[in-house]
């Protein structure tokens, strides 16, 4: 075996062959789309740079026809569900791309759905980090609306540009919120460098990017409302939301899903004991990953500086960030008279999946940032 892309700073998600063998389809994360690439092989072997075959959208899970003349794959956005779109293949690349399907125009047509807008701003290390933001479906030039900050999971992951079926950006716009998400440290599509920056470092710089994304958001988006802001996040973005409760007085509500709380206790804790040793530099009883990671990154430590309404919710059946983190951290908002709410879901794991809890979750999200964020 060898290695064909030693120079390819990026992870091949998925990848189709050609029925020759002469081509290989990859699809990996860049800055918020899941792109399609192609590699070939030719008489002096495989091509080292990978071809760009797609312009927008979030592409995934391609199929290449049994002549290797056609090209199939899923594309989706925002503000749109995957369609099957199909294009020709030839050297220069693809030609004649189209959409294929049309499974949910009549429905899209019933909504007032807007697409992200991309920006850039100078992150923690003084380099480029991008963010989106999606104006909420009652826009209006001139008009003021809140703010609603989503942190993705992960911490390895990233935000894109996509229909997301749990969280969903249009329908956190829905009732009249302005979304901006951030893809600070440890996301993916910027190279491996900016990934790993986020491990042993977690309320670190990738705190520092959230903030000066957000910040980015406000300066260049007048109809923003600073006044009026909420946070939400779940796993690791739960976490960072979590870290923002003892660290920042901005947010008029916030929304901790499945989110670390107390980094010693997660450590046991946790199906995924491997994490725990990679992300915090080793288990708790090493004096090292003590001093440099658990008893400086813990949202526990701080929870003396709560004083923000925050709503937490946890699935008993979750075994990545066991439902004791959220219980903890609602203790310690109840036991200091913090205005908080818990929902906990005995019949679900790290994520809300049944669609009858899946209303319940989305209706109490809502309802929690509509109560603290409207007018």
């Amino acid at each position: 075996s060898r290695e064909l892309l030693p120079s390819w700073d990026r992870n091949a998600d998925a990848y189709a062959f050609s029925p020759s063998g002469n081509a290989i389809y990859l699809t990996t994360v860049d800055a918020s789309r899941t792109k399609l690439y192609r590699i070939t092989r030719t008489s002096s072997g495989w091509t080292t740079s990978p071809q760009l075959l797609t312009s927008g959208g979030n592409n995934v899970s391609p199929s290449v026809s049994s002549d290797g003349k056609t090209i199939a794959w899923l594309q989706d956005a925002t503000e749109r569900p995957a369609e099957v779109y199909v294009a020709t293949v030839g050297p220069p690349g693809l030609s004649g791309v189209h959409r294929l399907t049309h499974e949910n125009d009549a429905l899209l047509a019933q909504l007032k759905l807007n697409p992200v807008e991309d920006f850039w701003f100078k992150g923690a290390d003084g380099d480029s980090v991008q963010g989106m933001i999606l104006r909420p479906p009652q826009y209006q030039a001139g008009k003021k609306f809140p703010v609603l900050f989503l942190i993705h999971g992960g911490p390895q992951g990233e935000w894109l540009d996509q229909w997301h079926g749990r969280w969903n950006f249009e329908l956190f716009a829905s009732p009249g919120f302005g979304i901006v998400a951030i893809n600070p440290r440890g996301s993916f599509g910027y190279g491996q460098k900016f990934t790993d920056q986020i491990s042993r470092d977690w309320g670190g710089k990738a705190y520092t990017d959230l903030m000066n994304g957000l910040d980015a958001a406000l300066a260049r988006n007048s109809w923003l409302d600073s006044t009026r802001m909420g946070a939400a996040g779940g796993s690791y973005g739960g976490y960072m939301t979590n870290w923002l409760a003892g660290h920042s007085n901005r947010f008029k509500a916030l929304f901790t899903h499945a989110g670390v709380y107390n980094l010693e206790n997660m450590y046991g804790a946790t199906e995924e004991i491997w994490f725990g040793d990679w992300e915090f530099g080793g288990p708790y009883w090493d004096r090292n990953a003590m001093d440099s990671v658990y008893r400086r990154w813990s949202p526990h430590l701080f929870a003396g500086n709560f004083h923000t309404p925050h709503l937490v919710v946890v699935g008993e059946l979750d075994y990545r960030v066991p439902y004791t983190e959220g219980l903890s951290l609602f203790t310690a908002l109840q036991r200091q008279g913090v205005p908080s709410r818990l929902i906990d879901f005995p019949d679900e794991g790290h994520w809300i999946g049944k669609p009858q809890n899946q209303r319940l979750w989305w209706g109490e999200a809502l309802g929690w940032f509509r109560k603290y964020l409207s007018p």
